[in-house]
């Protein structure tokens, strides 16, 4: 059975902080250190080749100092739009009117995925991966923040990536910066009211609140939302490669690309259809990703979970099988996390983070000062021990 990217929408526990001084910051970072510098642990069910290692799995979270959102509360549910629906993969396929509405607020949203930049999180982990403590990077995230601030330590971005479309025809990728300007050129008016809100300030920030005060509402999928807006108006343009070259039809026929005076793709045509490079809700993820997941994982001798609640089912799985296998299992998520209770049921009472740790912090409060203790221990500074 494929596995499929589902959004987990029920509200989560609050966390159990472990160990108990993990509550403050200071705890928080001693118990992380604890973590990352340990020994393997006797009780791995299978050793891994490079068995001091850790894998680390990010979501969201790591990316909030960056100036995106982390678009769930600490109970895990969504609190920018809280009557929101992504737009699931059939949908996106089959309906033109659906693609349309999808396009037109992406259109707005990516201006600010386009400015932002890793932040020191991001630059904390290429540390961790230079000092040979961290294995690899699965990442839940879109932004490609981690393959850009570390590209010598091997990135996994599980969920795909906004960087690119592809099409749904030939499979070929396509940049988004060049898809964003055709999208202007095709939509005068929407380009105009884009200009408006970036001279306006309101795609300055992703508070809600701010936003709303300037006329945009955000959503979860990097668009943002605008009840009343005219989206049957929007074009969007055909993939370059269908259109130059439409494709074979499984019956053996070749298939018809429609496009405007203009380049918009029409409706009736069978071809040319261009989506993001992310594994949508409701879409399968690749098999070569999902077996891609799971090796690295086994590879390591635990795992560290940074600014993701879990939500998403193929993420979730990769904790639990690291749990399966006996690794101590980190988490750094200031709100709930899906299902954390079992990762951590046979933790004894003394632990002091090495056979697992949870904190509540952000992760630009305490990764960079935990690279800074593993610094100082590898060049026999004070905390080495």
């Amino acid at each position: 059975m494929p596995l499929m990217r589902i959004p987990y929408t029920a509200p989560l526990p609050a966390p159990t902080i472990i160990p108990r001084n993990a509550t403050t910051t200071t705890g928080a970072i001693a118990a992380l250190y604890d973590f990352l510098s340990a020994p393997p642990s006797p009780r791995l069910t299978h050793p891994a080749p490079h068995n001091d290692q850790t894998i680390l799995l990010t979501g969201a979270g790591i990316s909030v100092a960056s100036g995106l959102a982390d678009y769930r509360g600490t109970n895990g549910t969504y609190t920018l739009n809280k009557t929101y629906r992504p737009i699931y993969y059939n949908e996106f396929c089959a309906n033109h009117d659906a693609r349309k509405r999808y396009w037109a607020r992406s259109f707005l949203g990516w201006t600010n995925l386009n400015r932002a930049k890793p932040n020191a999180a991001h630059s904390a982990v290429k540390r961790l991966g230079e000092l040979g403590r961290l294995s690899s990077v699965i990442t839940q995230n879109v932004d490609s923040f981690h393959p850009l601030a570390h590209p010598s330590l091997p990135t996994l971005e599980l969920h795909g990536y906004l960087r690119s479309l592809v099409c749904l025809s030939c499979r070929n990728e396509y940049p988004r910066t060049a898809f964003q300007t055709q999208l202007a050129a095709l939509n005068p008016t929407w380009a105009a009211f884009l200009a408006e809100m970036l001279a306006a300030g309101a795609l300055d920030t992703e508070h809600p609140d701010e936003r709303r005060k300037k006329g945009l509402k955000t959503n979860p999928d990097g668009d943002v939302d605008l009840p009343e807006a005219p989206f049957h108006t929007f074009r969007y343009p055909a993939c370059p490669t269908c259109l130059a070259t439409p494709p074979l039809l499984p019956d053996g026929g070749r298939a018809e690309v429609r496009v405007d005076a203009d380049g918009a793709w029409e409706a009736g045509a069978t071809a040319g259809v261009l989506k993001p490079a992310v594994v949508m809700f409701g879409e399968s993820i690749p098999g070569a990703v999902k077996e891609a997941a799971e090796r690295a994982v086994d590879g390591a001798s635990r795992l560290l979970v940074i600014g993701s609640s879990l939500a998403t089912y193929s993420a979730w799985r990769l904790v639990k099988r690291a749990r399966e296998a006996r690794m101590p299992i980190g988490i750094v998520n200031v709100g709930g996390v899906r299902g954390e209770e079992q990762f951590f049921a046979d933790v004894e009472g003394d632990n002091t983070g090495r056979w697992g740790m949870r904190c509540g912090e952000n992760v630009d409060r305490v990764l960079p000062s935990v690279v800074k203790m593993l610094e100082e221990r590898s060049s026999g500074g004070p905390r080495d021990r």
